[in-house]
């Protein structure tokens, strides 16, 4: 039976009980397979679901390296594909693919960062923007990684090799309920007998459009090939979460469900003992994410919901923190390039 205390970590942070779960069952059920890079135990076709509200999607159940996670992302926004930046950084998780490219020149070929903002003229992510702004309800949000005509360029064709988004409108509560936790409360300005009339609804809607609270949800779904599960997918998972947090941020609407469709999910051998470790630790609740707002500006210049000055390539790592991260110590499963 489950102690009160275990029950409310794990209902304060299904992801690590969901990374968990999925772990046990590839160690049970995978097929071993001869990689590329590597024996591994293979499962095929699962999901991930996590609802933002319950807290940022890093897993806890041992220590992530949040600041590498970062600075990729970040890379990836800039459109940039030379090492560099990432060395800049002390990010060092392409340079197993980088060696074996044979290049000397920095340049890691036509990957996410030149597909999402130049791929063949098209900027995706500002499209994707656009449309957000102008036609939430599209069925075509969407951005890709996997341009077949230049897959023999990259040094590695994408894992993750696309993602969509999805808005919905936000109900009169849902919105009220997000204004009263912020600075000002909002109910204060909503009178209770506003409550009783027939057309509550709209005026809490005319109050929290006064107030800028987000009319919106929105909530983001990747496509991943193939999926180190021990080593890659805590990464990913934590990635697309920044990534649907600094979008939500940009079209002033709130992060709802994150999503992961997976395919060939596999465990290195090499990574199984320390994987059985990760299996008996006790999740932590997840973080809060912090992002600094400085960069986003109104038409009058004051800091607030508005266009991003730099069109998402303008961050700095340390724009990113969180708050109140509690995690197990880190596992170091080796890097199989």
């Amino acid at each position: 039976m489950l102690t009160a205390i275990k029950l409310k970590l794990i209902i304060m942070n299904s992801l690590d009980e969901q990374y968990q779960d999925l772990l046990e069952y590839i160690l049970i059920n995978g097929v071993e397979k001869q990689t590329r890079n590597g024996k591994v135990l293979s499962t095929f076709g699962h999901q991930i679901r996590h609802k933002m509200s319950d807290g940022f999607p890093l897993l806890t159940t041992k220590k992530m390296a949040w600041k590498t996670m970062v600075t990729e992302l970040l890379w990836f926004l800039r459109g940039d594909t030379n090492i560099k930046f990432l060395h800049d950084n002390n990010c060092h998780i392409w340079d197993g693919d980088y060696a074996k490219s044979g290049r000397t020149d920095g340049e890691l070929g036509p990957i996410y960062g030149k597909q999402w903002r130049d791929w063949g003229g098209v900027d995706q992510i500002a499209n994707l923007i656009n449309e957000l702004k102008t036609n939430p309800d599209s069925r075509r949000l969407m951005v890709s990684a996997w341009n077949v005509g230049e897959l023999d360029q990259m040094v590695l064709p994408p894992c993750h090799y696309g993602f969509q988004v999805y808005t919905r409108e936000l109900s009169a509560r849902e919105r009220t309920a997000l204004g009263s936790n912020g600075s000002t409360r909002l109910y204060d300005s909503i009178k209770e007998e506003n409550y009783k009339t027939v057309d509550a609804d709209d005026t809490m809607h005319v109050v929290c459009d006064e107030f800028n609270v987000p009319r919106r949800a929105i909530s983001l779904m990747w496509n991943q090939r193939s999926v180190d599960f021990g080593l890659g997918a805590p990464f990913n998972i934590a990635s697309y979460g920044l990534l649907l947090e600094i979008i939500a941020k940009e079209v002033n609407m709130i992060p709802d469900e994150l999503i992961g469709n997976l395919g060939d999910v596999h465990l290195y051998l090499d990574h199984v003992e320390l994987i059985k470790e990760q299996l008996t630790r006790e999740p932590y609740p997840l973080p809060k994410l912090i992002i600094n707002t400085e960069f986003w500006q109104t038409e009058s210049g004051e800091c607030g919901v508005g266009s991003l000055k730099t069109n998402l390539q303008g961050f700095e790592i340390s724009d990113f923190t969180l708050e109140n991260y509690q995690s197990h110590p880190v596992i170091k499963l080796p890097l199989s390039n």
